[in-house]
């Protein structure tokens, strides 16, 4: 029993190592979106270092872009890109197979050097304002017998547990 069990953990194993490995035609026809993640009006970086040739990229929010033999191109997102949204980046490689990459358009604008500010705000300094919180209010008769009464309880309860053990020990 104990072989079989070997066996098929040896066997789960090898099929998720072949299945979690790229196959070296995978690895060569990568295609790569850099960030990934951008704001409407940002700019990324495409390249497809696996085409002999040049490749060209097109997604729906921005226009089509060549992409030199063994280089990169920069396309600029479209600032009516909606948040939150993934696009299909579409890459056609000449002289390999097409293939495709994902990008995303941030939920919230995102501070990366790639993306354009689209305002600047000023803030003024007015120094920390620290607090105590709710721990200086003043005392509470009523919350400190309630909480005196729980701390009690629970001593007590953990004393009669440990002795009710220890009787059963005996035996």
């Amino acid at each position: 029993m104990r072989a079989t069990g070997a066996a098929s953990a040896a066997l789960l194993g090898a099929a998720a190592f072949a299945l979690t490995t790229p196959t070296t035609a995978a690895a060569q026809e990568s295609f790569t979106v850099s960030p990934s993640t951008v704001s409407p009006g940002g700019r990324v970086t495409l390249s497809a270092p696996g085409c002999p040739g040049t490749a060209m990229a097109s997604a729906a929010v921005f226009d089509t872009v060549t992409i030199p033999a063994g280089g990169s191109a920069t396309a600029t997102v479209d600032w009516d890109a909606r948040r939150g949204t993934v696009y299909t980046v579409s890459f056609t490689c000449a002289g390999g197979a097409p293939g495709t990459a994902r990008l995303t358009i941030a939920r919230a604008p995102t501070t990366s050097s790639t993306a354009v500010p689209t305002r600047t705000v000023t803030v003024t300094p007015s120094g920390v304002r620290g607090g105590l919180g709710g721990s200086v209010g003043g005392w509470n008769a009523g919350e400190l017998a309630g909480g005196a009464a729980l701390v009690a309880a629970a001593t007590a309860g953990t004393v009669l547990i440990i002795r009710r053990r220890a009787v059963n020990r005996r035996h």
